[in-house]
């Protein structure tokens, strides 16, 4: 096929602009601080793809859509999929060796498979939150939810390009489309993005108007060459163009700097939109201009040809290395950065270009070159989800070594109640659910009070407990777990104000009411204390201190009573025993990320898993005085307090116990720890209702 010698056209300088963005953004994932706006870099990105793919394009002649459609996809394929894939499965190899599955990780495994497909800005969406939550710095996949965006952008634009290629007029309604599709979508990015944030970030509709920026660019000068055809195009002087290329960059260093969080893509993007578009407007054929020769230099070039490999690889090494030894010494840091670059260099010389340039593809048929990339994207998908499902038999963590010491897994057999399992299933209430635990296969007694358990994760945190409860003493267990929502926080009623959490509770509530009998037990556990740490980070001990006994603290316990009171007062009258769980000790860092050699010694681990026993009773003290409070309110209710199995009398808490885990992370009850309460718990729940026919049990279950 007849084509024009744009075909071949590079532009240096365009590589010099790609260095600049993917150096924004891996410096702004070292440290935020260092340039605050530097994630703005993918903005930036976006812009030159539109660019450059129209350019790559634009010499086409008449064609069939197939045809084009063929041509199209497998160039796309061939410059994206290789790279990528090869990094998808080496990361899913090495999050299966280091990273436990946790709160932090839980949905790694999904969000690593979709960006297989482009579909990984919908995975992060609705199952990984904000892109500025520290959550996302713990998911190894994270940075592929850009190149969602820019595969989804490569289905829509054959449809709008497909004009182009048929005549002078086809060139105009093209870039009508593209024009008219850029306006809408600049319309719904500022409307979305201050209804919700995160979908305004995620999604292709809300950022369509970035990548289509550089392609109505792109058209615009073509129109312009293909209108002056034969005649000398009358560019802009060297001086003007000097000083436009130089405003446009300080635009987009003042972008890079200023933009902040939440402001992106608006009207956080327009700063690097505008900046981007006018530093390649303005150099433009334009080799000579002083900045245009800056761009073009040999290791801004070096650094633009391998800008995507370093964009694909940044973001896994940086979040290995925060699962494992740190990214916070210069020591880490640089090694981080180094593997990095080593990487990305090894990824661009050994699969991105042989691959990219490969003769033996070229030979082949558009439609085939389609097929085996299409084949080879789900034979290395269906590898990641094998080595997902492999993790427990191939990770070097002792936590999913030993799975049953750490996750509070339930189990649904005991030997020393043969014949007997434990059958559970889930239960919908249209909105909420309900775990139901029952005894099958040996003698039960349907007179056996039921327990029912409602709170936030730390409930979830008991179900080894709760298993155990239902074998050792037949009763029927029902689980109302929501996890961010605790339940009597005693935090007024703050749980109440989120919609998500008071319509749990609402539902939940009225199914233990339409439920329950006199002498069964409804039991109560929450997070009811600061956390000393997250599963990320330290906090601010003068900020926990604050949300224990500051004024505003003070005052929420006492309005949360009297909301408890409220809320319990029919449960009373039902006949049902209340229990409320007293505090469990509390960790200043979290046992799951401190277990191993290769994580000891990252700064999170610093501080000791042992706490001063004195302090956890300081902190536990108002909350114990205001269940003494609701106690007196409600004759009946009582208090089962896990404190002393867990932190005996001494000087110090300890989060280990002969080896095991006792919290899997600062607060939550590990698998071990769960089979250490559970005598204690039999105990507790046969003295408050002799009915609870507990088989003793003396020792914990190894």
């Amino acid at each position: 096929m007849a084509h024009s010698q744009n075909k071949s056209e590079y532009f240096p300088y365009i590589d010099g602009l790609r260095a600049i963005a993917v150096l924004s953004v891996i410096v702004y994932h070292l440290k935020a601080s260092w340039l605050p706006g530097g994630f703005s870099g993918v903005d930036m990105f976006f812009v030159i793809s539109g660019f450059v793919v129209m350019g790559s394009v634009s010499w086409r002649e008449k064609q069939t859509f197939p045809g084009f459609l063929a041509f199209f996809y497998a160039r796309r394929l061939q410059r994206i999929a290789p790279a990528l894939i090869v990094c998808l499965l080496v990361t899913s190899i090495a999050s299966a060796l280091f990273i436990p599955n946790a709160w932090l990780s839980d949905v790694n495994q999904r969000v690593g498979l979709m960006a297989f497909f482009g579909l990984s800005n919908f995975a992060l969406l609705y199952n990984g939150g904000d892109y500025f939550a520290p959550r996302a710095e713990y998911i190894p996949y994270t940075h592929t939810w850009s190149l969602g965006v820019e595969e989804q952008f490569y289905v829509i634009f054959p449809f709008l390009f497909f004009a182009w290629m048929l005549s002078i007029r086809g060139k105009r309604i093209s870039l009508i489309l593209f024009a008219l599709a850029l306006a809408c979508s600049v319309i719904y990015a500022a409307w979305i993005s201050s209804i919700d944030p995160n979908k305004a970030f995620y999604m292709i509709t809300s950022r369509f108007w970035q990548l289509a920026s550089g392609v109505v660019l792109y058209q615009l000068f073509a129109l312009r060459k293909t209108r002056d055809a034969g005649v000398a195009i009358r560019r802009p002087r060297q001086s003007v163009a000097m000083a436009g290329a130089l405003i446009s960059l300080i635009v987009l260093a003042v972008g890079l700097w200023f933009i902040g969080e939440g402001m992106s893509p608006w009207p956080g993007g327009i700063l690097p939109v505008v900046g981007t578009l006018g530093v390649i407007g303005f150099l433009y054929h334009r080799t000579d201009n002083p900045i245009a020769v800056l761009l073009s230099s040999r290791g801004m070039v070096a650094i633009g040809r391998i800008s995507y490999s370093l964009y694909l690889w940044h973001w896994p090494v940086f979040v290995l290395f925060r699962w494992t030894v740190g990214m916070e010494s210069f020591v880490t840091g640089s090694a981080a950065l180094a593997l990095t670059f080593l990487f990305a260099i090894l990824s661009y010389q050994f699969v991105e270009k042989p691959l990219r340039y490969a003769s033996w593809l070229r030979a082949l048929p558009r439609p085939a070159v389609v097929s085996i990339a299409l084949t080879t994207i789900g034979v290395f998908a269906l590898g990641h989800h094998w080595v997902g499902k492999k993790q427990p038999n191939i990770s070097l963590s002792t936590v999913v070594q030993n799975s049953s010491d750490w996750y509070p897994h339930g189990v649904g057999t005991d030997a020393r109640f043969p014949g007997c399992s434990v059958a559970a299933r889930y239960e919908d209430l249209g909105g909420a659910g309900v775990y139901l635990l029952r005894r099958e296969g040996c003698d039960s007694d349907s007179d056996t009070p039921r327990l029912f358990a409602i709170g936030d994760s730390h409930t979830g945190a008991f179900m080894t407990m709760f298993h155990q409860t239902a074998l050792a003493t037949g009763s029927e267990v029902s689980i109302y777990t929501n996890g961010g929502c605790p339940f009597i926080s005693l935090a007024g009623n703050q749980e109440y104000k989120d919609p998500r959490c008071n319509g749990y509770a609402v539902l939940s509530l009225e199914d233990i009411l339409s439920k329950a009998r006199h002498d069964d037990v409804l039991f109560l556990a929450s997070l009811r204390l600061p956390r000393l740490v997250e599963q990320d980070a330290a906090r601010d001990a003068v900020a926990i201190w604050e949300a224990m006994f500051g004024e505003q603290a003070i005052a929420w316990r006492k309005e949360g009573e009297a909301h408890a009171i409220d809320v319990l007062k029919p449960f009373r009258e039902r006949g049902m025993h209340i229990v409320f769980e007293a505090p469990l000790p509390l960790l200043r860092a979290p046992p799951f990320r401190c277990s191993d050699w290769f994580n000891r010694d990252n700064p999170l681990c610093r501080q000791s898993l042992t706490v001063s026993r004195d302090y956890l009773q300081q902190l536990r003290a108002p909350v114990l005085e205001s269940y003494s409070r609701i106690i007196a309110a409600l004759p009946g209710t009582v208090t089962w307090d896990p404190f002393p199995v867990l932190c005996p009398p001494g000087k110090t808490c300890n989060g280990m116990h002969d080896g095991k885990p006792l919290l899997f992370d600062g607060d939550h009850l590990s698998g071990y720890g769960n089979r250490v309460l559970a005598p204690d718990f039999f105990e507790f729940l046969h003295t408050i209702e002799p009915a609870f026919r507990v088989s003793p049990i003396s020792h914990p279950i190894e």
